[in-house]
């Protein structure tokens, strides 16, 4: 059963517009997809156009915490921390573990 047009998929009302312009072609390969997927022009438009940002969004993140780390990383080898009893401990107890 088709949804009301002017609601979103969890009861929202969409209360705004995006618009472009396209090409006759770009409208018929559109369609012709949305038709595939036995959706509305509207709906997958909509959704094809979250996915986009969704997965920009994503890789954006992925990309700066990417960075971040990575410069963590070098700051870590750069300027360690002195060595703790806890580590000191911890080299003692596998090098008997392992014989080394």
């Amino acid at each position: 059963m088709a949804k009301p047009a002017l609601k979103a998929s969890r009861g929202r009302v969409r209360g705004e517009r995006l618009e472009t312009r396209i090409t006759a072609d770009q409208k018929r390969l559109i369609e012709h997809a949305a038709a595939l997927q036995g959706r509305t022009l509207t709906d997958f438009v909509l959704t094809s156009v979250q996915d986009a940002a969704r997965r920009a969004i994503d890789e954006h993140q992925r990309i700066d915490l990417s960075v971040r780390d990575s410069q963590a990383f070098v700051d870590a080898l750069l300027n360690p921390q002195p060595v703790n009893d806890r580590l000191r401990d911890t080299v003692q107890r596998y090098r008997r573990a392992t014989g080394v």
